[in-house]
């Protein structure tokens, strides 16, 4: 698990200096890596992340939120999204409650990023970064 992190956190830093997105954030995509063999915790996370935006959405209508307080408002929601979504579908992958999305975190900071970007170009890095991470790390995992 830790070479995958190393991995997803160098990989993701590239792939942001090379073409000036990220990928969800530096360390999303080793997060998502880490629990691509569970895709059910990668698609509750995905769509924590997607419902954040969306409030998000409707209170910037009424509020300033730009900065640093958006940031905290998306990983707020991330977390309370998280855990929503843990108790409406509870049988869902199997997993205890805390393993049912990646993280508390993840959320938010993937959500603070499709707003900051835009949501196809962030979703496409965020697959490529997060399947070559998961992909080095099965193969140095064989040697």
């Amino acid at each position: 698990m830790t070479a995958t992190m190393i991995i997803g956190l160098v990989l993701a830093l590239l792939y942001a200096e090379l073409t000036g997105i990220l990928p969800g954030g530096i360390i999303v995509p080793a997060f998502l890596a880490v629990s691509l063999d569970r895709p059910e915790r990668v698609l509750m996370t995905l769509l924590a992340a997607l419902l954040c935006v969306l409030c998000y959405k409707m209170l910037s209508r009424y509020f300033l939120i730009f900065g640093r307080r958006r940031f905290v408002l998306m990983l707020l929601l991330g977390a309370i999204f998280g855990r929503v979504l843990s108790f409406v579908w509870p049988s869902f992958g199997g997993a205890p409650l805390d393993l049912r999305i990646v993280g508390w975190i993840i959320p938010g900071l993937l959500a603070n990023n499709l707003v900051r970007q835009k949501i196809l170009p962030t979703l496409a890095s965020l697959a490529t970064v997060t399947v070559i991470t998961y992909v080095i790390s099965k193969i140095i995992g064989m040697l």
